[in-house]
């Protein structure tokens, strides 16, 4: 059975679309999985063994251009048993329409009758999780989803994690790596301040960690901000790789971390699915809809009354939820999930 997924234009999505993989492979045995996504997403699709192709889709996040989503669903003619959507946007199920797949699946949204030919109507109540609202896609309807859910699994080539720290003279055998995910394409209102970071970052220093930073280009004006509110000889300790690296080197170097510090953003999942040790920052969203999926994980926020508000600017101006939320938390939460590494213990004699 082939299966053709559309998928989301989210880093975390994406990675949390993995699960739906996992539940494939299990209700089809021997079933092979492609991806049309657009490019960005390909260094996380390959990553995922699941995945036996990542097709290239060209278009940008809300372009419609109807005939090159015909061109599309023409090229991918009678290659696929089902089609199965990701997004609920009308524009996601044309091409898969175009593309004539016997079987389309998705969830009611935005018009899509006729379109799909297998239309779901979701129960938010019944699937309060995202992860709940793709694995549900591989199973007939009102199927219960078998448990445990299965998590996101990133594999990790070691050639190619040696030259990313070649490329960048990057070391991790003498010190352990706080890793720290100080951007959030959602807002401000996910932004923990940089003046929190930087006190995470000069504890761990104090104790013989290095730090490194990730994120997007238009982080690292925010990484350089937290490298400034350290003094002299522990700045440069901290490497700011954010907008420095491609996604691919940023999920290489990340899975060298001893610990990660993150806002909710895509790299708080794509470190949960490198089964990382994280501590995840939540100013107006929540984790109730899309945690992290891993073993060690602990999520600190203040719980303020107007706190989730899932705006992405603070609508009052203060930013409280995350102002407010101490360092110290986030360094007991460190502690809690790693202690002390043991080459930073007393020698035992």
């Amino acid at each position: 059975m082939n299966i053709l997924i559309i998928g989301p234009s989210w880093v975390g999505d994406m990675v949390m679309a993995q699960t739906l993989f996992i539940c494939l492979q299990q209700q089809h045995p021997g079933c092979s999985i492609d991806v049309l996504a657009p490019d960005w997403s390909r260094p996380i699709l390959q990553r995922m063994p699941q995945v036996r192709q990542a097709l290239s889709f060209p278009l940008g996040h809300g372009a419609l251009d109807l005939a090159a989503r015909r061109k599309i669903g023409k090229q991918l003619k009678g290659q696929y048993d089902q089609a199965i959507l990701l997004p609920n946007s009308l524009k996601s199920a044309l091409t898969p329409f175009f593309a004539g797949i016997p079987l389309r699946t998705g969830w009611k949204g935005e018009m899509r009758y006729g379109l799909l030919n297998d239309l779901r109507i979701l129960d938010k109540q019944r699937y309060p999780l995202m992860i709940e609202r793709f694995m549900a896609l591989a199973y007939p309807p009102a199927t219960e989803l078998p448990k445990p859910y299965p998590r996101p699994s990133l594999q990790i080539d070691h050639a190619e994690r040696d030259s990313a720290l070649q490329a960048f003279s990057l070391k991790v055998a003498d010190r352990p790596v706080l890793a720290l995910c100080p951007g959030a394409e959602f807002g401000d209102a996910k932004r923990w301040p940089a003046e929190h970071y930087a006190k995470v970052a000069d504890a761990k220093i104090r104790q013989g960690w290095q730090v490194w930073i990730f994120g997007s280009k238009n982080d690292h004006p925010g990484g350089e901000e937290i490298r400034q509110f350290l003094i002299p000889g522990l700045r440069e300790e901290v490497y700011n790789l954010a907008g420095e690296t491609s996604l691919a080197q940023a999920i290489d170097l990340m899975s060298c971390a001893t610990a990660v510090v993150s806002n909710d953003s895509g790299l708080m999942h794509v470190a949960a699915a490198l089964d990382l040790p994280l501590v995840a920052v939540y100013g107006s969203t929540s984790p109730e809809f899309t945690p992290p999926l891993a073993e060690k994980v602990a999520m600190v926020r203040t719980g303020i009354e107007c706190s989730p508000c899932f705006d992405r600017t603070c609508r009052f101006g203060h930013y409280d939820c995350l102002r407010l939320l101490k360092p110290q938390l986030v360094i007991d939460a460190l502690t809690d999930l790693v202690g002390t590494p043991l080459s930073l213990q007393e020698p035992i004699i």
